[in-house]
């Protein structure tokens, strides 16, 4: 089994499953900190800032990390949009605070009339009037960014809109796609390895969903471990072409 000297970590289904904590996970953490081996949790949440995640991690399993250990969608987003053109940066956004404050810290200004890019992700407190302004700006030319594709997330109520069913919405009323930025796409991928300091080859990819944390992983060039405690079924598995490199029950399995 090939050493790594990093790991890019996905959070729900794979160090938690939603309020429940996974034991197991949280040893696997404690290892990587014992052994000093630099590793980053990519999440597709948009919606929380690097310090609820860190929050969230410490209070509620008891895994303590700091903000440099968190990479959301929303920071590859703010660091991909930052690196287009240093000369633009209006945003008008569809998102909540984890999203807004990555952009305004890259020193992007919000503008509801013709900005430079037209910014959405995860919004819970969407209205028409944002859809109308997204769409205006978009088929002004607005750039349109998406910053996941996922359509639904899970809460206690069960299967709700996600990310990517708010972005639909934007794109079948400007009849135009976004570009997406979390995984499966190889953006967020880029942008995190250019965070943790280290190449493709140097790190593994470790989750529980193959349609978004593999699949990053395999469209990256970059090894993956798919753990089943999560979203991705032994039958699911099977049925796909490219497999992921290693696949385990459970995180007590993995050596270092």
């Amino acid at each position: 089994m090939k050493s790594y000297k990093g790991y890019l970590i996905d959070l729900d289904g794979t160090i938690y499953r939603g309020k429940e904590p996974i034991p197991a996970a949280k040893r696997f953490i404690d290892k990587l900190q014992e052994k000093g081996i630099p590793f980053l949790f990519v999440t597709n949440n948009s919606t929380q800032t690097p310090e609820k995640v860190v929050q969230n991690l410490s209070e509620n399993f008891d895994i303590h990390v700091n903000v440099d250990n968190v990479y959301t969608s929303g920071l590859a987003t703010a660091d991909y949009v930052a690196d287009l053109d240093e000369k633009k940066r209006s945003a008008y956004v569809i998102g909540e605070s984890g999203l807004k404050k990555a952009l305004f810290d890259k020193g992007f200004t919000f503008e509801e009339e013709e900005p430079d890019y037209t910014i959405v992700g995860l919004d819970y407190d969407v209205t028409y009037h944002k859809f109308e302004l997204a769409t205006l700006a978009i088929r002004n030319g607005s750039r349109f960014i998406g910053t996941n594709a996922d359509t639904n997330l899970p809460n206690e109520r069960g299967l709700v809109p996600g990310a990517g069913s708010v972005i639909s919405l934007v794109e079948c009323a400007t009849q135009q796609k976004a570009t997406y930025i979390g995984k499966p796409e190889p953006i967020i991928m880029e942008k995190a390895l250019k965070r943790i300091g280290l190449s493709n080859n140097e790190v593994i990819m470790v989750g529980d969903n193959y349609m978004t944390d593999i699949l990053a992983g395999i469209r990256s060039n970059i090894d993956t471990l798919l753990v089943y405690t999560g979203v991705s079924t032994h039958k699911l598995i099977e049925q796909k072409e490219i497999k992921p490199t290693y696949e385990i029950e459970s995180l007590d399995e993995w050596k270092f």
